[in-house]
């Protein structure tokens, strides 16, 4: 019987950040997920790296969310590392799960997560996003959470993986709650997945975060005190971010009668520095629909 592959050695998208469960580049010379439309090739062509290349030229950064930073802090890949997200380590009494998931796993990383009580579950949003979560999950020997509906852009299968089902989840650690609820909203993938931790709601890019979204209208530039602009969105939604392919607004409205429900004074996007705290958030939301709708001749009601 053949000896399963070292696992730093395992083939990796540069473009995607996904690992594959083989390392024999004559096996797989294409990516699917970046195949798929909603992703895409460089110029450059299709190539891969492995787990030990990559830990040879990076580090894993741990930034503390300033307004929350016992429970919130995110994890992201220095030089970048594909599309470049960040993760969240989450910290709850219950146990610590990490939302969204990095390519990057190596020894330091393990060290400092362990040294910050370990993680207990990984909640992530969408395929885009899967990167290396069999590594992660094998090296905490805790389960990750996928939205079923996306079970096929899984390029390696594990036992720790659990598929979820329903349009919303409680994520526990063992019996206990975290408090954590995983929202299925789609979009973006048919199994999108926000995550809402006592009013801060993780959107990664379910909910595009926007550049006018982030601005600060505080004040002019002699420092007198304004208004936001009106007919500014602060979120987009689209069906690929890289290749501009907006949802409709039908998709839209579906996506915002489930998010209604939910209560959200924060929002937190994929990348570092897409953090927007304000307790109007949730009807930016909604404005920001209804000026996407509206740009594309439909409307959308509240």
């Amino acid at each position: 019987m053949a000896s399963a592959p070292d696992a730093s050695a395992l083939l990796i998208c540069r473009t995607c950040g996904t690992q594959f469960a083989t390392a024999n580049r004559q096996a797989v010379t294409t990516c699917f997920i970046c195949d798929d439309p909603r992703q895409y090739a460089p110029p450059s062509g299709q190539s891969f790296t492995t787990m030990a290349d990559l830990a040879s030229g990076h580090r894993n950064e741990f930034h503390p969310y300033a307004p929350d930073p016992d429970r919130v802090i995110s994890i992201v890949t220095t030089p970048k590392v594909a599309i470049g997200q960040r993760c969240i380590l989450l910290r709850t009494p219950a146990g610590n799960i990490l939302w969204d998931c990095i390519t990057l796993l190596d020894a330091d990383t393990i060290s400092q997560i362990k040294a910050l009580g370990g993680l207990h579950g990984i909640l992530i949003s969408h395929p885009h996003y899967y990167s290396a979560h069999v590594e992660w999950a094998a090296a905490f020997d805790c389960p990750v959470y996928l939205a079923a509906e996306d079970k096929q852009w899984l390029a390696r299968g594990d036992r720790r993986q659990v598929l979820l089902e329903g349009v919303t989840t409680p994520i526990k650690v063992g019996a206990r709650e975290t408090g954590i609820t995983a929202i299925k909203l789609g979009g973006h993938f048919p199994g999108s997945l926000v995550a809402l931790l006592d009013g801060r709601l993780f959107i990664a890019d379910t909910l595009l975060t926007t550049p006018s979204g982030l601005g600060n209208w505080a004040t002019d530039a002699v420092g007198t005190a304004r208004k936001r602009p009106q007919g500014m969105n602060t979120f987009a939604f689209m069906w690929s971010i890289p290749n501009s392919i907006p949802l409709s607004a039908a998709e839209m409205g579906r996506m915002w009668n489930i998010l209604k429900s939910h209560d959200f004074r924060s929002t937190h996007g994929a990348f570092e520095g897409t953090d927007i705290e304000d307790r109007d958030i949730k009807e930016r939301v909604l404005e920001s629909m209804q000026i996407q709708a509206r740009s594309m001749g439909s409307t959308l009601a509240a």
